[in-house]
């Protein structure tokens, strides 16, 4: 426990002085309660010497007696009673009092002063993002000198991306930058994208219209088009008739994935990072690696999407990008959690979670008593006796290939290693999982493919 929140808990009388000793807290909000007493000694010199960040709110009720509001090393404190007071050796003038009518005196007008620079603030920075967002709007304005857009990409009038949605009745999803429509152009079935109108909207925008109007790989959601006119933008993608992976591994579709079929969807996503890490000059990395954003086609192929988070190195010998944290919780590499340096590892890390799903048929947190993450019940289940059969998801009753399942439980767990020059490449991964099913030993799928396609392009 590093963090806790007791604000407005209905707490009453005095704190302990054994809060003091718990070493692990780093940082404590005990605001809007009923306290009364002294702070202890030792916590008040743990907040001075930056081990426990103490936060004090506005006390309002009647008997509450300070407002103590602790950022880092600084703290102020303006007592409105004698009832709380900080009471410590060498520091009398924190626990002298001060008759109440003086005090209000200087209180009222500070806090009238502070409301009303809240409230230029939030209207300031209200109408600052405003602006960011219009002229961010204004710069996605599609011309024959925008850099990113694909001539051979077709362009539609907003009109025609409301006749293709049929006026927007379906919506098939919901991403980092807008709603997801289902559409029709011809006899084709047709993904639309439409961009909100938030400042993460317009970013995640260019971004993927950026990389999926440069970057064409059969493993990735293949971009039929766009719109663009005036504010109203979208991107066109092939529908994928499948659904994504979490909804196929969550018994929640009809369609069951068997063995082969999951490790067909596990290499076709290995291939096309792969392609990102090494095809794309300068790299690229993908950021958001998850079964949600692993679509499937009419085949059950697998086609990487949402590429919003993506990040492109600058040069094509750098080795990470220095980024803030972006991602989705469970999948992100803890290395670049703690260090903000984003490398091809960090989407290997991901992938292995991914790997993980697949073979187990679980989600990244497991909704047990104790939400447990999957590498920790992965790492548990092979610690008690080796054996993988607890592992494999057991509704393929035990329809697999006991010896392949190993490997790729092997590559997986390499995959999640902590540090990240302990994890393989994508490359490698590539070259273990088809060495797991070589071509000619994986028997004919459901959907009538007799070998497994590992072609780039």
């Amino acid at each position: 426990m590093t963090n806790r929140n007791l604000s407005s808990s209905k707490l009453g009388g005095q704190i302990a002085a054994s809060v003091s000793d718990l070493s692990e807290l780093q940082s404590l909000n005990i605001g809007g309660n009923k306290l009364s007493g002294s702070i202890p000694a030792k916590l008040i010199e743990r907040s001075k010497n930056g081990s426990l960040i103490l936060r004090f709110n506005y006390l309002l009720v009647s008997d509450l007696f300070n407002c103590f509001d602790l950022v880092r090393k600084n703290f102020q404190l303006i007592t409105k009673s004698r009832k709380f007071c900080v009471s410590v050796d060498g520091n009398q003038n924190l626990s002298t009092s001060t008759p109440c009518h003086k005090r209000n005196k200087v209180v009222i007008p500070l806090v009238v002063t502070l409301v009303g620079a809240f409230i230029l603030s939030a209207v300031s920075l209200f109408v600052f993002r405003r602006v960011q967002v219009v002229v961010s709007m204004k710069k996605l304005k599609f011309s024959n000198k925008m850099e990113y857009v694909d001539s051979k990409k077709q362009e539609f009038s907003y009109s025609e991306v409301q006749s293709i949605t049929n006026n927007f009745e379906r919506v098939v999803g919901k991403g980092g930058f807008g709603t997801v429509y289902y559409g029709c152009i011809g006899e084709t079935q047709v993904a639309v994208k439409m961009l909100s109108h938030s400042t993460q909207g317009v970013r995640q925008f260019q971004t993927e219209a950026n990389i999926l109007t440069r970057v064409h790989h059969r493993c990735f959601t293949p971009l039929i088009g766009y719109c663009n006119e005036g504010t109203r933008t979208a991107l066109i993608y092939e529908y994928m008739t499948n659904g994504d992976l979490a909804e196929k591994l969550s018994g929640q579709s009809q369609t069951f994935l068997g063995w082969e079929q999951r490790f067909q969807v596990a290499l076709d996503s290995a291939i096309g990072l792969e392609y990102l890490h090494n095809g794309c000059k300068p790299p690229i990395i993908h950021r958001d690696v998850k079964t949600r954003n692993i679509l499937l086609d009419e085949n059950l192929r697998a086609k990487i999407s949402d590429f919003g988070l993506s990040r492109i190195f600058s040069d094509d010998g750098d080795t990470h990008v220095s980024t803030a944290i972006a991602g989705t919780p469970g999948y992100l590499d803890p290395e670049y959690n703690i260090t903000n340096r984003l490398n091809e590892k960090s989407d290997v890390y991901s992938f292995g979670i991914v790997l993980l799903e697949i073979i187990t048929g679980r989600t990244v947190i497991l909704k047990t008593q104790v939400r447990t993450h999957i590498i920790k019940w992965v790492s548990s289940m092979l610690a008690d006796d080796g054996e993988i059969d607890g592992v494999v998801d057991t509704r393929l009753q035990g329809e697999y290939d006991s010896e392949a399942a190993r490997k790729v439980i092997d590559v997986a767990m390499a995959c999640v290693a902590p540090s990240s020059v302990n994890r393989p490449t994508m490359n490698q991964v590539v070259m273990e999982l088809k060495q797991c099913f070589p071509v000619g030993k994986l028997g004919t799928t459901s959907t009538g493919s007799s070998e497994i396609v590992s072609a780039g392009e």
